[in-house]
């Protein structure tokens, strides 16, 4: 399956569509977290990107991710429900749907700013470094598939 790419704009602007059509009310269809957990999981995954937030990974917890989960991650297919989800991903506290709806858009408007020099070779968290392809499928993935938990 091919993604849309998060580098151009009519991709921003589809995900900001996306994002539009939830409310602070949303419930999933499956898994459990509720609307506003889940914009903060997603922008923890571009705060990550952007090197906002630097979760430590051990070396060989990498090893292994990058051994039999980055495929996964990064690849064609799309996510499972419930698939599982790094530690610090797993969302337990309340947040802000407005405060982190906002975010999410300036994260959606700072990926397709910086375009794919940004990402091209750019180290992750768990993967090692990722092309800016793997980068594109990685990111527009996630959240599509949480916009399908919400039904948007």
């Amino acid at each position: 399956m091919s993604y849309p790419n998060i580098y151009e704009n009519s991709t921003t602007t589809l995900l900001i569509s996306r994002l539009n059509k939830l409310n602070a009310n949303a419930a999933p269809k499956w898994g459990k977290m509720n609307v506003a957990q889940m914009l903060h999981h997603v922008n923890l995954i571009y705060d990550t990107a952007f090197h906002k937030y630097d979760p430590k990974t051990p070396t060989f917890v990498k090893f292994m991710l990058k051994m039999f989960v980055k495929d996964t991650v990064v690849g064609d297919k799309p996510y499972k429900k419930n698939s599982p989800t790094a530690k610090y991903l797993v969302m337990t506290s309340d947040f802000g749907f407005e405060k982190e709806k906002e975010a999410l858009i300036s994260n959606f408007k700072d990926a397709e700013e910086k375009g794919p020099t940004y990402f091209e070779s750019k180290d992750s968290n768990g993967f090692g470094k990722l092309t800016a392809k793997e980068w594109s499928h990685m990111l527009y993935k996630h959240i599509d598939h949480h916009y399908s938990q919400f039904g948007v």
